[in-house]
């Protein structure tokens, strides 16, 4: 028998559950998924990734775990990313990655199933949203809100975003680049685009197989990108030795590359993120565009950690540049700020056409 409860009844219903829920947030990010615990802070940070049979859909590994298996699983085994370019690409696995992670956190009985809000990237459809909420709730979320990513990320990292002033950030992850001017708790002006940290780590493999002939792995690439890898010129430019297949021979090749090369391969994925941002700006009303001259522009994402960026994006725009002091979570503290002071959740969060939050 099913029970229907009127409005009045529902919110006392969920107010009574949330006092026994861990409430969480939720950044679902294409490399990293980040979990909000109200009154705890950011709990869990863990790779998208999930390893599973290939000949069935039983799940043998999730996160950090899995991660270890990209590129070094044996044929029966398969290790899958289900988020690609911020969307839910594979809708099983990443309602099993869901509902593993918040098992993971939750640490109170099954039934009492936690609040939950979601940072979604800006440009996704409304399909795209649908096939994020239902993933949560059916991974155990008794209510799932959703936010933008870039609206998330400035309240993550305190900026004044209710003030009739002009905010801008860039948030750049592993699968978008998200671009936002915001005022009185809205978005005056965004832009997101699929190029990010991934486009940057397929480009650094693209470019040693075009200039070597030695094919690296996904993993390999990244590694390069956070060591060596850089959008300014360095002070003193740096090395680093590389192992792969060369692709002549087939058999296992050692080469040293430099920084500049690094930087002349991510040249096009720079190029883009710069054209987003610009655009940004010239559609930024006057009065808030003047604003951005005092305060400049904010990074978060773990892409705004590449070395330079921030100097790059000031020479391109003539703008002060602030890294975030912690871009890393600043989407998932956002969240996790929205769960804390609930007068946000009416403000910021949006729903699906077939549901309006009240």
């Amino acid at each position: 028998m099913m029970i229907k409860f009127n409005g009045v009844a529902k919110k006392v219903f969920n107010y009574i559950f949330g006092l026994f829920s861990n409430d969480m947030g939720i950044d679902l990010g294409t490399a990293t998924t980040l979990v909000y615990v109200k009154g705890e802070g950011v709990v869990l940070c863990e790779p998208s990734v999930v390893a599973r049979e290939r000949n069935s859909s039983r799940i043998l590994a999730v996160g950090e775990e899995a991660k270890r298996m990209l590129g070094r699983t044996p044929g029966n085994i398969i290790a899958i990313r289900p988020m690609k370019d911020g969307v839910i690409a594979d809708f099983e696995i990443t309602e099993a990655m869901l509902r593993y992670f918040i098992k993971k956190v939750h640490k109170r009985r099954v039934l009492v199933r936690p609040r939950i809000v979601i940072a979604i990237p800006s440009g996704i459809t409304e399909v795209e949203k649908r096939a994020v909420k239902d993933s949560a709730e059916r991974a155990g979320a008794r209510e799932v809100f959703l936010i933008e990513e870039p609206i998330a990320a400035a309240i993550g990292v305190g900026l004044p975003i209710q003030e009739p002033i002009g905010n801008m950030i860039i948030d750049i992850g592993g699968g978008t680049t998200e671009v936002a001017v915001i005022s009185l708790a809205g978005t005056v002006f965004s832009k997101s685009i699929r190029i990010a940290g991934d486009e940057m780590d397929q480009a650094v493999i693209e470019y040693l197989k075009k200039t070597y002939n030695l094919m690296v792995g996904e993993r390999t690439a990244e590694d390069m990108k956070i060591k060596i890898g850089s959008a300014y010129p360095l002070e003193e430019e740096m090395t680093l030795e590389v192992k792969g297949r060369d692709l002549i021979s087939g058999l296992p090749k050692m080469i040293t590359i430099t920084s500049e090369e690094i930087r002349d391969a991510l040249q096009e994925t720079l190029r883009a993120i710069l054209e987003i941002a610009r655009i940004s700006l010239e559609r930024t009303p006057p009065e808030l565009a003047a604003d951005l001259i005092g305060h400049g522009i904010v990074l978060a994402g773990g892409g705004s950690l590449l070395k330079g960026l921030d100097k790059l994006i000031s020479e391109e725009t003539g703008l002060p540049v602030h890294i975030a002091d912690d871009p890393l979570t600043a989407v998932a503290n956002g969240t996790g700020k929205v769960l804390d002071e609930i007068h946000y959740l009416k403000k910021v969060t949006v729903s699906t056409k077939s549901e309006i939050y009240t």
